[in-house]
This record gives C-alpha cells, sequence and structure tokens, in this order.
C-alpha cells in the first residue's frame, strides 16, 4: 500500500466514489469482500450505477456510494456498513481525512480544528472524533504479560486556581479533590499500554484493573510505594516497588514507573495544548486515543491507519446516549 500523508490522500481522493473505493482496499485489503450483514466472505456482486456514477436514493439526491449485494443473505451493504462511518451525513472524504489525522497527530487534534479544516459544525466535528475513539477502544490483542509498569495520575486544575466562589473548591485542602484519576499499564517489551478513568483510586481499583488486563502469574509489577498496590502484589509473579520519598526512582530489580510517567506527561501536554479542557464524562475516551497511539508506536503512520481500520466493524455509537 502507498505511504498515506495528507498529500497522497488528497490526489487519490478527489470524489466519494474514490473514498468509497479506497475505504475498500482498507476493509478489505485482500480484495475479498466480506458481507457485515452475515460474515460470508466473497459471495458477493458490485451493483454498477446506471449512469456509471451515482445513484438516486430515496431522498431524491444523488450518491456516489458504491453499494454491494449479497448472494447469500441478499441483503445491501457497503464498505461503511456496521462501523463507525455508518449513517453519517458528512463526506466519506471528510472521514478519511479526520481518521488518518486521528491516526498520525501525537497530541491528537481538537474538534475546533477539525472545524476549520473541514466546514462541518462544532458539533459535527466532536462527534466524528469520539466515533473514531470508539474504534480505538475496539482493541482485542488481550491481555498483557511479563515486566508491568503500573502508576496513576490526576487530572484537572490546580483548585487553588479555581474561583473562590467554584463549587468543586476543596475545603479539606487536598489538591487531588474533585479531580479525575487516570491509572495506566504498560508492558515494558512492547509498549502496550491500558487506560482507565476512575473517580478514586484505592486497592480494590487496582486489584480489579490488574486482573483484567494482565495474566497475573506471568506478570512482575513494577510500581510506587504506594501501599494500595499491596493488595494485588501476593497474585502475582513478582512485585518492584522504587520509593519516590526517598528519592529512589530506580533499583537493582526494576526501572521504576518512568513509562508510566513519560506517558502521562504527553497525555498532560496534549489536553492542555490542544484540547485545553477535558470533561469527566469522556475522559476515558481521551485516555483510549493516547493509550492506541502510544501502544502502535513503533508502527508507521500507514501501519496505524489500516490496524485502526480494522477496529472499526461492529462499533456504532449514537450521538444521543453520548451526551446523555
Amino acid at each position: 500500500m502507498e505511504k498515506v500523508t495528507i498529500g497522497n490522500l488528497s490526489r487519490m481522493i478527489q470524489s466519494e466514489a474514490d473514498a468509497y473505493e479506497y475505504l475498500e482496499t482498507l476493509r478489505w485489503p485482500g480484495g475479498e469482500v466480506v458481507c457485515p450483514h452475515c460474515g460470508v466472505v466473497g459471495k458477493h456482486y458490485f451493483l454498477n450505477p446506471t449512469n456509471g456514477i451515482s445513484r438516486t436514493t430515496t431522498r431524491g439526491s444523488e450518491s456516489q456510494r458504491r453499494v454491494w449485494k449479497c448472494k447469500d443473505c441478499r441483503k445491501q451493504f457497503s464498505a461503511t456498513t456496521g462501523t463507525v462511518f455508518h449513517g453519517s451525513r458528512v463526506p466519506l472524504q471528510t472521514w478519511l481525512f479526520v481518521f488518518f489525522e486521528m491516526c498520525s497527530n501525537k497530541n491528537g487534534i481538537a474538534a475546533r480544528e477539525i472545524a476549520r479544516k473541514y466546514g462541518v459544525a462544532p458539533k459535527t466535528a466532536w462527534f466524528m472524533t469520539q466515533r473514531i475513539r470508539e474504534a480505538m477502544a475496539n482493541d482485542d490483542s488481550g491481555k498483557l504479560s511479563g515486566n508491568i509498569v503500573m502508576d496513576e495520575t490526576y487530572i484537572g486544575g490546580k483548585p487553588e486556581n479555581w474561583h473562590k466562589n467554584d463549587p468543586r473548591r476543596s475545603k479539606t485542602g487536598n489538591n487531588t479533590a474533585r479531580k479525575m484519576a487516570a491509572i495506566a499499564l504498560i508492558s515494558e517489551e512492547t509498549g502496550e499500554i491500558r487506560t482507565k478513568a476512575v473517580t478514586n483510586v484505592t486497592g480494590t481499583v487496582i486489584q480489579v484493573m490488574v486482573r483484567e488486563n494482565v495474566n497475573t502469574g506471568e506478570t512482575v509489577l513494577h510500581s510506587d510505594s504506594a501501599p494500595l498496590y499491596r493488595t494485588i502484589a501476593k497474585e502475582l509473579k513478582a512485585h518492584h516497588v522504587v520509593n519516590h520519598h526517598a528519592g529512589q526512582y530506580v533499583t537493582e530489580l526494576s526501572n521504576g514507573t518512568n513509562k508510566a510517567e513519560n506517558f502521562f506527561s504527553q497525555l498532560k501536554r496534549s489536553i492542555d495544548g490542544t484540547h485545553h479542557c477535558i470533561s469527566q464524562i469522556h475522559l476515558q475516551r481521551y485516555l483510549t486515543e493516547f493509550a492506541f497511539r502510544h501502544s502502535t508506536h513503533n508502527l508507521s503512520d500507514t501501519e496505524r491507519m489500516v490496524r485502526l481500520m480494522g477496529q472499526v466493524q461492529g462499533v456504532r455509537l449514537t450521538y444521543r446516549p453520548l451526551t446523555a
């Protein structure tokens, strides 16, 4: 496949028909078309438009959408059926450009920037990015094992910078009050990462996250000296600790939590510089986005886009529950 850049996409995709053909090469790279309704491979035929270019929809408009028909279940479909693109009125050309930018921009891209660059409404741009993040979460790569680094951080402004009448202001003086916590598990060998947004970090929360994301009997956990990690330590192969309070960041047995702290540093800089503000309700989606790019940092932008395109099937996200 040709290297994907904005320039190459602009040259390859000059119409909606081109966009559908390009999406088909990403969705079905082997050339074997898969029916999204029944899962049958290859038993399909392309419905060629009468004029060879477009077909008239039920609403009377002209569409260049490439439509296929399954020989098995007899249903019609396209490359967007049952994916994050399904049912969207945004041109597929725009979708593919935004899709690539979400895969390639290390610091992410703001919905307002997408709205300005591609001429869509801000709400539409925000909804597009959330749907793409939903596809990023559709990862079935399995549990981690080996040397795993685990750490937590708190996301939100400093209470001392809030207005004196702000109801979020802490009355206890706790700097983490009213903030959302983010927990990260990172494989030292592969760089794969799992993240989770929680309202409070406890030993039970750590225990559940570790059990859900790693093979405990094959895992060596590296963390700081916080007591909350002791609850899961007995289930692991080994647990190595660094004591930050004593100025200890590396030991003979552990490289410490630097990998997790590097991820959090990138995450917070990107939130401040790109998004400026993230709702607590949607924090998990943003964590998933940055975790996806971090986990695939060894891939090229082209390979990352192809991989993410393999995760779009079966992912539907509608606007109403997203904003409920």
